[in-house]
């Protein structure tokens, strides 16, 4: 048993709970959190980005999508951890309530979790909220030095939102999540690596917004506890902590207007990821280049002039640690160790996926597929299949109200007409993009969240992947905007010749590929 556990079991004893969920979010419920301070880390030694644990009195079950499935059994001890692998469409709550008895009670962090997550499962379960995470180490919160985004970039002011919004001289509107706080005060925090996100709550009124940083928390709290107004609140967002201090006031919104205005990008918004992309693509051909020039080179290597060339390309940071990934490795859907060991030979396959922050403070994000030398017919069928499956996405014909639900749908229905040998697409077709490099809405998955429909300058990505575990895995990415009726590419990186087999393609998908090129 590891200290951790240790810590959890004698915490469960002295809060009379029988089960524990143990987050790997934060207090602002940011999911994409740095190890030393993700609880559930420290309990499974599981680093994948997202994933929780729930602790019984003899068992730890670690709850993971498909993206994980492999990385999780190479990192977990299974003596302590049963790892439980979620298949799409599967919920993690639903797969957990599962596991609890009814007469038995579950202890929850009410800082680490969604008050909408909250009142799902005190549905089904009982439940005792707990104020404090026995494995939290005890952080000062540090004052940061923010930067303000020129409007020409971003193409709005706070007090557009503000009065877009049109409070009512008795309500408030609390902003908690990080993105949006970002978006309403145009702010961006570029001193920490993968991420712009600023820290900290915001208070919209009729005609005025307060920011509250990360210091000023016992500030924001007496602020929202003294509130005489009806407070508008967003379940999914705001912790099940905070909404206690304002329970009695606190108006549910049908839909996040903050959530929404920000995810269709203004057209500054649209024009600087057309700058920041061609930089990306800039990158992304240039690591290509020392993949085919240079020899003995790793994982690492590849890794560490990657994050060279963002820089020299005009990058301020990258949007997330690059996910380099040679044979094998390729088949972890977010494997990012970038291994010293790992040295590319004659045919070894190797997935990047990537993309960086510029002055606008918005995330790229591309993945590519290279091979050093010469493919097996296996990885041209396998890349190929791939990326018959994009370009029939990237071409869906947008009817009103199209939801990337459906995208995500047609996707799997032409993997499953192909026989792919055991490899396996395991994630969802896409996600949203902006100040964050996974953002909803939009999204396009087999998940309910992507039933929202799509609307004009949502940006989102397309990238469908196969994977098989000891063999490697293709996924090919493209970052992509709504405009006219029609998808459109911010990435222009062509795709491999080598790797696809001309003879898989109908005339039509070959048509579409001359949009991209080859290389």
């Amino acid at each position: 048993m590891n200290q951790a556990l240790s810590i959890l079991r004698q915490f469960m004893v002295d809060e009379k709970i029988d089960y524990l969920l143990v987050n790997s979010t934060n207090k602002y419920l940011v999911e994409y959190n740095s190890l030393n301070k993700n609880s559930r880390y420290k309990l499974t030694n599981f680093s994948g980005s997202t994933g929780d644990a729930l602790v019984t009195i003899d068992n730890v079950f670690l709850f993971v999508d498909g993206r994980y499935h492999i990385q999780a059994d190479m990192e977990v001890d299974h003596n302590m951890t049963t790892v439980v692998k979620l298949q799409n469409g599967q919920k993690f709550l639903d797969e957990m309530i599962n596991i609890i008895p009814k007469d038995a009670t579950l202890g929850i962090f009410a800082q680490k979790v969604s008050q909408k997550t909250v009142e799902y499962i005190e549905s089904q379960i009982k439940i005792k909220l707990i104020d404090f995470d026995p494995l939290d180490m005890t952080l000062l919160p540090q004052t940061t030095s923010y930067e303000k985004i020129d409007e020409n970039l971003c193409g709005h002011s706070t007090d557009d939102i503000v009065r877009k919004l049109g409070l009512k001289n008795n309500e408030a509107l609390i902003i908690t999540n990080l993105e949006e706080l970002s978006y309403l005060f145009n702010l961006r925090d570029f001193s920490n690596q993968y991420s712009t996100k600023v820290k900290g709550k915001g208070i919209i009124l009729k005609d005025n917004a307060i920011f509250f940083d990360e210091t000023q928390a016992e500030d924001f709290e007496e602020y929202i506890k003294n509130l005489d107004r009806t407070v508008l609140i967003d379940k999914s967002s705001i912790n099940a902590y905070e909404y206690s201090l304002i329970k009695h006031k606190a108006k549910e919104l049908e839909q996040n207007p903050i959530a929404l205005m920000k995810s269709i990008k203004t057209e500054a918004e649209i024009e600087h990821y057309i700058e920041a992309f061609n930089k990306t693509d800039k990158a992304v051909l240039s690591i290509r280049e020392y993949i085919e020039t240079y020899d003995n080179i790793s994982e690492f290597d590849i890794a560490r002039k990657l994050e060279e060339e963002f820089y020299r390309f005009g990058a301020k940071l990258l949007s997330f640690n690059s996910i380099v990934a040679k044979d094998k490795n390729s088949a972890l859907a977010h494997y990012s160790k970038c291994s010293h060991d790992k040295i590319l030979t004659d045919g070894s396959l190797i997935l990047i996926d990537c993309g960086a922050y510029y002055e606008g403070g918005l995330a790229t994000d591309i993945t590519r597929v290279f091979v050093k030398g010469t493919p097996t017919a296996l990885h041209k069928k396998i890349y190929t299949t791939v990326l018959k499956a994009f370009l029939n996405a990237y071409n869906t014909k947008i009817k009103d109200n199209i939801s990337g639900y459906e995208i995500d749908n047609h996707v799997r229905k032409i993997f499953a007409s192909i026989d792919t040998q055991g490899f396996v697409f395991n994630h969802g077709l896409g996600h949203g993009i902006g100040i964050n490099v996974h953002e909803a809405p939009p999204n396009l998955s087999a998940n309910d969240i992507a039933k929202t429909p799509l609307k004009e300058n949502m940006c989102f990505t397309i990238e469908p992947g196969l994977y098989k575990e000891n063999y490697f895995g293709v996924r090919l990415e493209n970052s992509c905007y709504l405009k006219n009726g029609k998808i459109n590419s911010f990435v222009h990186v062509p795709y491999e010749k080598k790797l696809i087999d001309f003879a898989m393609l109908t005339e039509q998908e070959k048509l579409w590929l001359n949009e991209f090129g080859v290389i």
